[in-house]
């Protein structure tokens, strides 16, 4: 897997796990995904994600594509 996979795998995963903890322990785990929301639009405005940074550091291959 590279970089940019990881990172759309984890925001949606992310998203989903907070929509479930939303539903069936509290409403206010929905911020949760209102965090990755906000993070994914700072990404696309800034082009910084902490989480990509922290995976290429890891020595996670970059997609070759674009």
């Amino acid at each position: 897997m590279t970089v940019d996979r990881i990172v759309h795998l984890v925001a949606g995963t992310m998203i989903l796990i907070s929509i479930a903890l939303a539903h069936f322990v509290h409403p206010y785990w929905i911020g949760l995904a209102a965090f990755v929301g906000l993070n994914l639009a700072q990404s696309g405005i800034t082009n910084f994600c902490p989480l990509y940074s922290m995976l290429k550091k890891a020595g996670i291959k970059e997609s070759n594509c674009g």
